[in-house]
């Protein structure tokens, strides 16, 4: 057991030097307003498409994904199934509406289907206020294992990783920003791939040593995981593939850092492409993990090999990379955890910097601003809430905050997650307006902060919470619309290609 060595230091800093390089490379100095935000038109469908499963897949997944197969069973491996109904779905339903408004962020949808400002800039600043907490805990969780493993401070790494991807989304935009993402997500693939691979060659009868674990126990499912459950509020492996693939869809259709890979291109064609090889993609490499996770259990408590240091469930892996691989090979797993952790934040700095220009400075300034200073106020936006990002790591890395800026952040998402609700509501409603869809969202909000914080949660599952917000959005927003226009006398105006009833 060697553990992390110098030469693993060196491979993971050229690493850094090297994305830092590609990020810089791929920036474009005469780069203004919408461009920087949206790209300019000549990034590939596949880069995208990478971009967008880099993004998706954060290095919390990366460390518990191989951890919940070591620890448990593939019961969550399921959720990834989800994705087999959210990208149908929205390539049939969304993405043509979205390329025929040509949109300029996820919120802008809302601002054009109910006509109201005020609903875009809310959408807007839910998903600042939640991106901002994420991209911290990003940081933040990755950083401490890795720190425990390399022996090197935790706010170094903290501060390296935020300062790298403050550059070049400072200075390249979404361009910058996608390529890097490509260049990270192909990192992690081949890094985890080569993984499994080494770990099945050092596993006594390979691949099918850990099938044979698979088949013959529990790991796979527990003898008591019910297929199907009566009560679709209690969990079963039917509610969640549905209800992650509700979930997948939220990201998708109302999450701007998802919904900004979208407007890059008009091209549906190259859209649906990007979408079939994400979902690909995330399908693959959480088989891989599992596999892993399984593949670790065959290794350390079927065979008796000793267990590394540090070697808890969401660290089982890191600690495997460390003390297991060959020097030099450890750097690069490692810098596949860090590359996970980079183009998430990367990302977000960029899809706060759009949403907070165009959604919200740009709404309430009462004079158009120029694309000069759009770029300006974007850059200005990555760099400060990057700083901030870096500071609230750095404060949750000293311990005492951990639980309350969890609760936070998982309260945030929450309320993110309701967002969707509003945007079915407009695709696919007639009768739905400005007064309807903002009842609605406070209806739902209301009706899952109580689920979530006040009822039990043996009662109704987490998987289901996307069930119900949508279904509260549809039934209040629908009441409310058509008790609106009637008291006041109004029939609907839906802009064109708004709905799915009106796309030319």
């Amino acid at each position: 057991m060697q553990g992390f060595t110098n030469i693993d230091l060196v491979i993971l800093v050229v690493y850094l030097a090297a994305v830092l390089f590609a990020g810089l490379h791929f920036s474009k100095k005469e780069m203004k307003g919408k461009e920087y935000f949206k790209g300019d038109g000549t990034v590939p469908w596949w880069v995208t498409s990478v971009s967008i499963f880099a993004t998706l897949l954060s290095p919390i997944s990366f460390l518990s994904l191989a951890g919940n197969s070591y620890a448990g069973t593939w019961i969550m491996w399921f959720a990834q199934l989800g994705m087999l109904i959210a990208i149908p779905f929205t390539i049939k339903y969304f993405l043509p509406i979205y390329s025929k408004l040509d949109i300029d962020t996820a919120y802008h949808y809302l601002e054009i289907r109910f006509k109201s400002k005020g609903l875009r800039v809310l959408g807007a600043i839910m998903f600042i206020i939640y991106q901002v907490g994420r991209m911290s805990i990003i940081m933040y969780l990755p950083c401490m294992v890795l720190s425990s493993l390399m022996g090197i401070n935790v706010n170094i790494l903290i501060i390296i990783m935020g300062v790298i991807a403050i550059i070049y989304s400072y200075t390249g935009g979404l361009k910058s920003v996608l390529w890097t993402d490509f260049i990270q997500g192909s990192v992690l693939l081949i890094g985890v791939s080569f993984g499994l691979i080494y770990l099945l060659c050092h596993i006594n009868g390979g691949f099918g040593a850990v099938i044979h674990e698979l088949s013959s126990s529990s790991k796979f499912l527990a003898a008591d995981q019910p297929v199907f459950d009566a009560n679709i509020f209690r969990d079963s492996i039917f509610l969640l593939i549905f209800g992650a693939g509700l979930n997948t869809i939220g990201s998708y259709v109302s999450s701007q850092d998802i919904v900004q890979r979208f407007t890059t291109t008009t091209d549906t064609k190259q859209l649906n492409k990007m979408m079939i090889a994400n979902g690909c993609l995330s399908i693959f490499i959480a088989t891989v993990f599992y596999l892993i996770g399984t593949g670790l259990y065959v290794f350390y408590q079927v065979q008796g090999n000793p267990l590394p240091p540090a070697a808890q469930q969401d660290q089982i892996f890191a600690s495997w990379i460390a003390f297991e691989l060959p020097v030099g090979i450890t750097g690069l797993l490692l810098a596949a955890i860090y590359a996970a952790a980079q183009s998430t934040l990367s990302t977000g700095l960029n899809s706060v910097a759009s949403s907070w220009t165009m959604d919200i400075q740009a709404r309430l300034n009462k004079k158009e601003i120029s694309l000069e200073k759009q770029t300006k106020i974007g850059q200005n936006v990555s760099l400060i809430v990057g700083i901030f990002a870096i500071v609230v790591a750095m404060v949750l890395a000293q311990g005492g905050v951990k639980s309350a800026y969890e609760w936070f952040n998982g309260f945030m998402g929450l309320v993110l997650g309701i967002l969707v609700g509003t945007f079915i509501l407009g695709v696919f409603t007639k009768v739905a307006n400005k007064f309807g869809a903002s009842l609605a969202f406070v209806a739902a909000s209301c009706v899952m902060v109580y689920i979530k914080y006040f009822v039990d949660p043996a009662k109704i599952s987490f998987w289901s919470y996307s069930i119900i917000s949508i279904a509260v959005s549809l039934v209040v927003g629908l009441l409310a619309s058509i008790i609106y226009n009637k008291v006041k006398g109004i029939n609907p105006d839906i802009p064109n290609n708004s709905t799915i009833y009106n796309l030319k």
